[in-house]
This record gives structure tokens, C-alpha cells and sequence, in this order.
């Protein structure tokens, strides 16, 4: 008995009710589309762009590899301290896939000398690019992806359901306010 109670408790705007109306059905209804569209929407949202991330990531795995480049200017060394990992622009040389010689700017490991061999990344056409990252890593990111494509989505949802609701409690309080306008001024009769 208390199950069935609790439940009809809870969807106490859906029974009838003399208490009820219409602005109480009409936002029982915006909060249930909106809690399906963040579920399903949500879903969907997370699935997709996560998909589409990992296709990319699998790409530019594809489509990047790594080649032996030459420095062509020294790379400064840091001044920081502890600065191991610590990457600097410096000049470089390498052969692209059609043979030809190219030149460019490139983050390389801090203190090399200048003619040190380095190995850089390019595209297909030949132009440096950065490291793709591995199919570990790249799904870690498609699920983070897709996880911020999912809450953002939900939070649209959301605040275009609590827009509506809003609207909903100033309409109401514009009928209470006319209401009370009509009924205030005879409270303050005397009887007698």
C-alpha cells in the first residue's frame, strides 16, 4: 500500500486534484521531455562526437609519421630549473614524401646542437605536424570528448527547460497578483 502511496505522491501533478492547473500540467510535462532529451540526447550526444573524435585520432595516425630531421640552428637551453621534457624552437631539415627537401620551425628537445639528427612528425603532404597520439591515449580523449559533448548538451537542455519554467512561475505570479489585486481590498473591510 505504501508503494502504490509514494508513487501516486510522486506524480501528484498528473492525478486530478482540484488544486491543480493547467500551469501545473503544462511544466510536469517540460520536466519529463526534459529529463528523456537529457538522457537520450545525452546519450546519443556522447556516443557520437566520441565515435567521430576516435575516427579522427585513428586519421591522423594514419596519415602522420614520424621522419629523421637535421637541426639546422641550436636549440636554447633552458634556464628553468628541473626542466626535463623542456622543448624550444629551433630550425630543422627533412625529406617530405615526394622527394623534396624542406625547411621549417619546430619544437625540438631544449640544449641540441646545431647538424644533431631529430626525428619530427608530418602530415601526408609533407608539412610538420604534431605527434599523433596512440590508440591508448587517443580513446581516453574520445571518451572525454564525447563526455563534454554530452554535458554541455544536457546543460542546453536544461536551461532551456528551466527558461520555460521560469516563464511558467512569472505567469503565475502575475494571475496571483491580479488575483490578489480583485480579493485584497475586501480583507480589509470591517465587519460588524
Amino acid at each position: 500500500m505504501s508503494g502504490k502511496r509514494s508513487t501516486k505522491q510522486r506524480l501528484w501533478r498528473w492525478r486530478s486534484n482540484p488544486l491543480r492547473r493547467h500551469d501545473d500540467v503544462v511544466e510536469a510535462w517540460i520536466v519529463l521531455v526534459m529529463w528523456v532529451v537529457i538522457l537520450v540526447g545525452g546519450a546519443l550526444m556522447w556516443t557520437v562526437t566520441a565515435r567521430a573524435a576516435g575516427q579522427e585520432f585513428a586519421w591522423q595516425r594514419a596519415d602522420r609519421h614520424a621522419v629523421p630531421a637535421a637541426l639546422l640552428t641550436d636549440a636554447p637551453q633552458s634556464t628553468s630549473t628541473g626542466s626535463d621534457g623542456y622543448r624550444a624552437l629551433a630550425k630543422v631539415r627533412w625529406t617530405a614524401p615526394d622527394g623534396t627537401t624542406r625547411t621549417a620551425h619546430t619544437l625540438v628537445p631544449s640544449g641540441l646542437r646545431s647538424g644533431t639528427a631529430v626525428t619530427v612528425w608530418q602530415n601526408g603532404r609533407g608539412a610538420l605536424s604534431t605527434e599523433p597520439p596512440g590508440p591508448a591515449e587517443a580513446g581516453v580523449e574520445a571518451v572525454f570528448f564525447g563526455g563534454a559533448a554530452a554535458v554541455g548538451f544536457s546543460g542546453l537542455a536544461y536551461g532551456t527547460a528551466a527558461l520555460a519554467r521560469w516563464r511558467l512561475d512569472r505567469r503565475r505570479y502575475d494571475q496571483w497578483g491580479a488575483e490578489w489585486d480583485a480579493v485584497g481590498p475586501r480583507w480589509d473591510q470591517k465587519t460588524g
